[in-house]
């Protein structure tokens, strides 16, 4: 049974329908991504995960368990947690102060220092800023403490939406070994990332979507290898 499981799933926004009876599994500590164009339903799918947005039909499984009805921090209490597209990060509180705020779920003293003692050893530059302000950081510093945000809490999914989104390359290269780094620990990882190249090179598996709805699935290499994929996302011709 897949760890993250989706069926069927039907999402609107208004009476635009959204995603078209999408189906996508995610296997323990497996790195997922998907691609797809600008409105292609992506972020929708990660919103529609996170109950940020409900799905009208089909159902969301955690471990056999439906999430499709819970409110978002709840799903987040499940072990489901999101990065959101453009960092989201408190911009007038510390880097300490916003890595609390990942932890907001646990009741464990102990454990909450414990995940932020991981935080800055993943990313030993949000340990030398831990007070500045989170505004007044860099756009990779900011991606980097959204990521140990969501890591605060019992992170049994990771959401990453668009992680590498207005970075300079040298940094979107650092953004990208941490990834590695966390799928290496074992951490299950759902990507949506619009540098395909990118993310077909760490995921294990990808789904390719148009429109709402999944038009190629398989292996990471069998999309690297697929000429439609080369075509419009690679920029192979």
């Amino acid at each position: 049974m897949a760890l993250l499981e989706l069926e069927n799933v039907h999402t609107y926004y208004g009476n635009i329908h959204a995603l078209k009876g999408l189906s996508i599994s995610v296997d323990e500590a497996e790195i997922v991504s998907l691609i797809g164009g600008n409105g292609a339903g992506k972020s929708t799918t990660l919103k529609t995960i996170s109950g940020l947005l409900h799905p009208r039909e089909g159902t969301i499984h955690l471990s056999g368990e439906d999430l499709s009805t819970l409110k978002p921090h709840k799903i987040v209490e499940k072990g489901v947690v999101q990065v959101p597209e453009g960092r989201r990060v408190f911009a007038r509180m510390t880097v300490t102060e916003n890595l609390q705020m990942g932890a907001f779920t646990l009741t464990d003293g102990q454990k909450t220092n414990r995940h932020m003692e991981r935080v800055f050893t993943l990313f030993p530059r949000l340990k030398e800023r831990r007070n500045q302000l989170a505004g007044t950081l860099s756009g990779g510093e900011q991606q980097m403490l959204a990521m140990g945000r969501a890591l605060m809490a019992d992170t049994k999914v990771l959401l990453l939406d668009e992680p590498s989104m207005g970075l300079a390359p040298v940094l979107v290269d650092s953004i990208f070994e941490t990834i590695e780094e966390l799928h290496k620990a074992g951490t299950t990882i759902l990507l949506v990332e619009q540098n395909a190249r990118v993310a077909l090179q760490i995921a294990d598996r990808g789904y390719v979507m148009q429109t709402g709805e999944i038009v190629l699935s398989g292996t990471a290499e069998k999309l690297r290898n697929d000429d439609m994929v080369k075509r419009a996302y690679l920029g192979i011709t």
